[in-house]
């Protein structure tokens, strides 16, 4: 796993920070927890559908930041990738998440 180095260098591409991302997230805990927190985002954006509320929209991103900075904070004992790479920290998730309910990750 290659780490840019020098202040404000970055990944160049998801794909190279995709190792980063999973090296984050060693502990199986905090992979549980990212994992059910991304089930109940998808539980909530069905609630939205069905019931036609937006409200529920707003509930997305505090059940699925709240469930991983739990993982994070507690388990794993590290600073979310999100802070820093906000949007291939979520694409991670997913990726993450479609990677264990398909088998190909220990769940």
């Amino acid at each position: 796993m290659t780490r840019p180095t020098a202040p404000g260098e970055r990944y160049p591409s998801f794909e190279a920070f995709y190792p980063y991302y999973i090296h984050e997230h060693a502990n199986r805990t905090c992979r549980r927890i990212h994992v059910v927190g991304s089930a109940l985002v998808l539980v909530v954006l069905a609630t939205a559908i069905v019931t036609r509320s937006p409200w529920w929209l707003l509930a997305m991103p505090l059940v699925g930041y709240g469930f991983a900075w739990v993982g994070h904070f507690f388990f794993e004992k590290n600073r979310p990738a999100t802070f820093q790479y906000p949007l291939w920290s979520l694409m991670g998730d997913w990726r993450m998440f479609w990677e264990t309910v398909s088998g190909k990750r220990k769940f």
